[in-house]
Formats: structure tokens, sequence, C-alpha cells
């Protein structure tokens, strides 16, 4: 059987989160069609992880034989962590971001779940899994506009994943999701709206395309 590790870090519920509700669509088209697999959820907001501290970043560098007490339960963490990763056949990851980037919640998954020599390194133990992001943003930092060189969500997020974990990563974005609630966007509701339904779209038919990859 499949398994899906969702990750969602919005501080918002999926009513008011434009990245919780693309997420919730593209879990809900995986368990569609593959109602047999397991899904690990982490909510990065309603239950988040504590930031990389010089105890648990110390273990990741050390021979656990080794260990401290406190790195043994530090460092046990982020094993756990690593362990969901490397079970999973699919990843999707809600990403909105906030000031320019993302959640401090997702960068302290990131820091606790990269390990070198494990899931980071020359042979990253969770190399190739698609990963589909779902990097959600109240305006538009898209090529051409005024704050494209505004966009530290995607760039980085293209670094680490692939660039420390090997993943195979794809980004869904839904923009403008501003505009329904501030006056000086009302010009661009549309704009979001059709945003908005291709990211549900396109959550369904990536979800749908990875059953099947995986199924083959």
């Amino acid at each position: 059987m499949a398994t899906l590790l969702h990750i969602d870090s919005s501080v918002f519920p999926e009513a008011g989160s434009a990245s919780r509700s693309v997420t919730a669509a593209f879990r809900a088209a995986w368990e569609e069609q593959h109602p047999d697999g397991t899904v690990i959820y982490r909510d990065l907001a309603a239950d988040p992880l504590p930031h990389l501290d010089g105890i648990g970043a110390s273990a990741g560098f050390s021979d656990p034989a080794t260990h401290t007490p406190e790195q043994q339960a530090a460092f046990a963490l982020r094993v756990r962590l690593a362990e969901e990763l490397e079970q999973a056949d699919a990843i999707v990851i809600g990403a909105p971001m906030y000031n320019f980037t993302i959640p401090s919640t997702l960068k302290a998954w990131l820091d606790q779940t990269i390990i070198m020599g494990r899931t980071a390194g020359e042979t990253p133990s969770a190399k190739g899994t698609p990963v589909t992001v779902v990097a959600s943003r109240g305006g538009s930092y898209a090529p051409g506009t005024p704050r494209e060189s505004f966009e530290y969500v995607q760039n980085y997020l293209e670094a680490v994943l692939s660039g420390a974990f090997g993943l195979d990563v794809e980004f869904i974005v839904p923009e403008l999701t501003m505009a329904p609630s501030n006056p000086a966007m009302a010009e661009l509701i549309p704009k979001f709206e059709a945003s908005r339904d291709k990211a549900h779209e396109d959550a369904t038919a990536k979800a749908k395309a990875l059953v099947a990859r995986v199924a083959a």
C-alpha cells in the first residue's frame, strides 16, 4: 500500500486557507484513488515542532552511542521525522507565503528532518520521491510582476527539497488570495478565482497521476 505524507503549515483553518484547501483537494483525490493507502499527516500550525537547537543539531553529527540523554531525546524526534519522509511514496506540502517566505513552523520541520548522511548528502534516503508544494500567496510574485524579486518561497523550497533531500519537486501556486478581502485588489478577484480553480484542478490531477505512477 502506498503512503502519502501530507504537511500543512498555514496558521488558518481550511475555510480561510488557500493552501489547506488545495492540499485537502490533493489528499481527497489521492484517497479516492487509493482508499487502502496510508496517510501520514502533520499539521505544523496545530502541533508545531520545536526549532532545531544545539542539542539536536550536535546529535546529528555525533555517534549515537555517545549521545547524552538530552541528545537521545532530541535525535529521536529527528529520526521519526526522517522515517516519515522515507516511508512516503508521495508528499504534499502546504507552504503559504508569510512575509515573503515560508512559515517558521515549516522551516522547523525542514531543519529537524535534514540529517546529513541520511536524508541529505550524497545519497539522500528519499531521493526521487515526488513532492507537490502548494505555494499560496496573497499577491503575485510571478515573473514580470513588480514583486518578482521578493519570491523567496519557491526559490528556497526548490533548493532545499531538491538540493538537500533530492526530491522530485513540483509547485502549485494559488495567487492573489487577498483579492476578495482587500478593496484595493477588487479588480483582481476574477484572476484570483481563476488561479484558485486551476490550483484545485491541478492538485486533483496531480494526485491521480501520482497514484497511477505508484501503482505502475
